[in-house]
């Protein structure tokens, strides 16, 4: 553990350093400032309270659709692991969902809707759910009959089985699923932001892209990534690690 951590820190500082010297490369602070240039206004926008506020609007968005994309995934992609039959007809609905562009969905949600919360994270979480689903499916498909067998044996209710039997070894791929789908979840809500809310990080963004101000941008950016990569780093990787800990044992 100790020497993962090492290793990241060295890579982070790498990142740092090649950002350090393709902005002396450049050498213009309005294409690319330095690491050093982001400090004063960082702070600046942290004592007004603003990056606050907006980092505070983006994680709600971002929870919110986190949490609806992996409940309807997680019981669609069970269902149609589990039934043949329904997989068959819902496999075209996947397919279709999972090739439609997200700005498509974006500006059918905000159109149909109109531009409030509720379009937003509509918008969000119909993206990720066919990504869920279909991680989820190959889960249930991978599930062991043995283990499906003993529990008909023991006469376990639906729901024993659901917690004791199916979702212990779908555990690996909803922890898989939840990785990948904050990591999607969050870029997707700052287009959101972008094209229609009037608060969070992307719509900061979109104000400071007006203004030509690359600073302000690449502030408010990396402290939303700052806030991602400590909710990767603190709690989904342990949490994976955790799970898929059975299989390796």
């Amino acid at each position: 553990m100790t020497d993962s951590r090492v290793v990241t820190g060295i890579s982070l500082a790498g990142l740092i350093l090649f950002w350090w010297a393709a902005a002396l490369l450049t050498a213009d602070p309005t294409i690319l400032p330095e690491p050093g240039a982001l400090i004063a206004p960082f702070l600046r926008e942290l004592a007004s309270g603003d990056l606050l506020y907006h980092l505070g609007q983006t994680l709600v968005r971002v929870a919110w659709a986190f949490l609806l994309a992996m409940g309807l995934g997680l019981a669609l992609g069970l269902a149609m692991g589990r039934s043949e039959r329904l997989n068959r007809w819902l496999d075209p609905w996947l397919v279709v969902f999972l090739n439609l562009p997200a700005l498509v969905l974006i500006v059918l949600c905000y159109l149909w809707i109109g531009l409030n919360e509720t379009a937003a994270i509509l918008a969000v979480t119909l993206n990720k759910v066919p990504n869920v689903t279909t991680v989820i499916r190959e889960g249930a498909r991978a599930v062991s009959p043995e283990l499906d067998a003993m529990a008909r044996v023991y006469r376990m209710s639906w729901w024993t089985r659901l917690t004791h039997v199916t979702l212990p070894q779908l555990a690996p791929f909803i922890a898989g699923a939840a990785r990948s789908g904050v990591a999607v979840i969050w870029k997707i809500v700052l287009v959101v932001e972008f094209l229609g809310r009037s608060s969070g990080i992307g719509f900061k963004i979109h104000m400071y892209f007006q203004l030509f101000d690359v600073t302000m941008v690449l502030v408010y950016a990396l402290s939303f990534i700052a806030i991602m990569l400590a909710v990767e780093w603190a709690i989904l990787q342990p949490w994976e690690r955790r799970v898929r800990r059975w299989r390796t044992a």
